[in-house]
């Protein structure tokens, strides 16, 4: 079995986190396991191929490391896209912050990044480092 990297994140409000990043960067949740109230417990959203992992803050063993539901933690992630330009219109569209806009990268592709409404940092672009010959 091959190693896989897949990024986890905690959110204050885990629900309009699945809906926004569907919405705006294309993600379909695989799986959501609904908690108590209004949390979520764990949910699985994937995107060509990779996956996000993602759940509400709370205070638990884990959620004190990363970040509890009154200092969450917050993180970049960047995503491997085909058409840099038209996924940003796209999150633009769903409301997303853009905080960079599409352009092209000295180290080959181009590559653009959004702000989710809690504060993660999002980058999408063409540059993938698993075709590059360096790889």
């Amino acid at each position: 079995m091959s190693s896989r990297v897949i990024p986890t994140m905690r959110y204050q409000d885990a629900r309009a986190a699945i809906a926004f990043l569907s919405e705006a960067f294309g993600f379909e949740p695989a799986m959501v396991i609904e908690g108590d109230g209004a949390l979520i417990d764990h949910a699985q959203l994937v995107y060509q191929g990779g996956m996000v992992m993602l759940g509400s803050a709370r205070d638990d063993e884990f959620g004190r490391l990363v970040g509890g539901s009154d200092h969450p933690f917050l993180a970049s992630v960047y995503v491997v896209v085909d058409d840099v330009a038209a996924h940003a219109e796209r999150a633009r569209l769903a409301g997303a912050e853009i905080i960079m806009e599409p352009e092209e990268q000295d180290y080959g592709g181009s590559n653009y990044s959004a702000r989710d409404p809690e504060g993660n940092i999002w980058s999408f672009g063409s540059y993938d480092p698993w075709a590059s010959p360096d790889a």
